[in-house]
C-alpha cells in the first residue's frame, strides 16, 4: 500500500510494546517490537503501519476516546474481511483480532499489507493515463462493485450482517437524524432535502453486500492499474446497491463540474478518457442486469449522505472530538451540498 504516512499523533497513540506482546503470541516470527507510522488519511478508524524487520502489518482501531461500539466495531470489520477472503480476492488478509479493551484502550485488529498504489486527488508524478487507460480503470473500478455485489451472503456466513428489507427506509430515516443531532449554526438545516428524500424512496432493487464507502481512495491498485484491494471495510453491511452507487457517484467529481465540488474532488475521475457519473450508472446497470430506474433519488441520498458524514466529522472536531486541522472547513462544503442537492432535484422535475 503506497501510501504516505506520518509519526503517530499524539491523540492517536498507544502501547507500542503491549501491542507487540500480543501479536507475537498471535503470529509466528514477530521478535523485536515494530516501528510505527500513522496513515494520516481517513475521518473515522484509525489506521497504523506496523514495520518489523521481515514484514510489514497494518492495525487498525477506533478514534481515541471513543465509546459508541456500533459506528466502529471491529470484530464486525474482522469478521466482514475473513469471510470475504475465500470468494472475494480484493479483500486484504486478516491476521488477528483482539478483544481485550485493557491492552490500548479500544479494541483492534491486525492485517497484512497490501502493496500497491492508492490513487488520492491527482496521479502520482510521472504516471501516464492517457484515455483509453482512464476509461478502462474507471470501468475496473465498477466491475469490481459489481461483482461485490453478487456475493453469496449465505455461502459465506453474512446473511446476518444487515437487517435486509426496508433499508431504504432505514437509511434516510437514519441520516436524517444524525444530520440533525450533528448540526450547528454555521450549515443548513437540509430539511428540503431531507423531506423529499422521505416523500420519494423507491423500494428495494434487491439486498447485497454493500461496501459502502466505495471509492478510488479505498482501493489498491497494481502497476498496470488493476484494483488488487478494496480497504475500510468498516461500515459494510446488506442494503441497496443502487444506494451504495449513489454513495459512490457523490465522490465522482467530473471535468464539466462547478468549481466548489472541483475544490473537493479526492480522485482523478475528471481525467480525460474516465467515465461520466450518467456513463457509470449506465455501466452498473448493463454489468450488473439491475434496471436504474428514478436515479436523481440515488443521487439525492449520496449527496446528502455526504454532507451528513462530513458535518459528523465537523461537529467532532468543534466538541474537541478531534484536533486534526483537516476538519475545521468541512461546514462550508455542508453548505455548498444542501445548494448541489437541491440543483439535482429541480433538475430531475425539470
Amino acid at each position: 500500500m503506497s501510501d504516505e504516512t506520518i509519526e503517530v499523533r499524539a491523540e492517536d497513540g498507544f502501547d507500542v510494546a503491549a501491542v507487540h506482546e500480543w501479536l507475537s503470541g498471535e503470529i509466528d516470527g514477530l521478535v523485536t517490537p515494530p516501528r510505527v507510522r500513522q496513515f494520516p488519511g481517513g475521518a473515522s478508524n484509525l489506521t497504523f503501519l506496523l514495520r518489523y524487520p521481515d514484514r510489514e502489518l497494518i492495525l487498525r482501531r477506533p478514534p481515541s476516546g471513543h465509546k459508541a461500539a456500533s459506528a466502529h466495531d471491529m470484530r464486525r470489520e474482522y469478521r466482514v474481511q475473513a469471510a470475504l477472503k475465500p470468494v472475494f480476492p480484493y479483500v486484504p488478509t486478516v491476521r488477528a483480532f483482539c478483544a481485550d479493551r485493557e491492552l490500548i484502550g479500544e479494541e483492534f485488529y491486525v492485517m497484512d499489507r497490501l502493496d500497491g498504489l492508492i490513487l488520492r486527488g491527482d496521479l502520482p508524478p510521472g504516471l501516464p493515463l492517457d484515455a483509453p487507460a482512464a476509461r478502462a480503470l474507471s470501468t475496473g473500478l465498477i466491475d469490481r462493485l459489481v461483482e461485490l455485489h453478487q456475493v453469496d451472503v449465505d455461502a459465506v456466513g453474512l446473511r446476518d450482517l444487515g437487517k435486509g428489507a426496508g433499508y431504504v427506509e432505514r437509511q434516510v430515516r437514519g441520516w436524517s437524524e444524525r444530520y440533525r443531532k450533528a448540526r450547528t449554526d454555521n450549515v443548513p438545516e437540509f430539511t428540503e432535502v431531507m423531506d423529499w428524500l422521505a416523500a420519494n424512496q423507491p423500494g428495494e432493487v434487491r439486498i447485497c453486500l454493500i461496501h459502502n464507502d466505495f471509492r478510488f481512495d479505498n482501493v489498491v491498485l497494481d502497476d498496470r492499474l488493476d484494483v488488487v484491494g478494496i480497504l475500510d471495510w468498516e461500515m459494510a453491511t446488506l442494503g441497496d446497491p443502487l444506494m451504495e452507487l449513489g454513495s459512490t457517484l457523490s465522490y465522482w467529481v467530473q471535468a464539466d463540474d462547478d468549481d466548489v465540488f472541483q475544490a473537493s474532488r479526492r480522485q482523478p475521475t475528471h481525467l480525460p478518457g474516465m467515465l461520466t457519473r450518467a456513463e457509470v450508472v449506465e455501466y452498473y446497470a448493463r454489468r450488473s442486469g439491475i434496471a436504474v430506474e428514478n436515479w436523481t433519488f440515488y443521487e439525492v441520498y449520496g449527496l446528502f449522505r455526504l454532507a451528513a458524514v462530513l458535518q459528523q466529522i465537523y461537529y467532532r472536531y468543534t466538541t474537541g472530538g478531534t484536533s486534526n486541522p483537516a476538519f475545521k472547513d468541512f461546514w462550508q462544503f455542508v453548505g455548498y451540498l444542501d445548494w448541489r442537492c437541491k440543483q439535482v432535484i429541480e433538475k430531475g422535475h425539470a
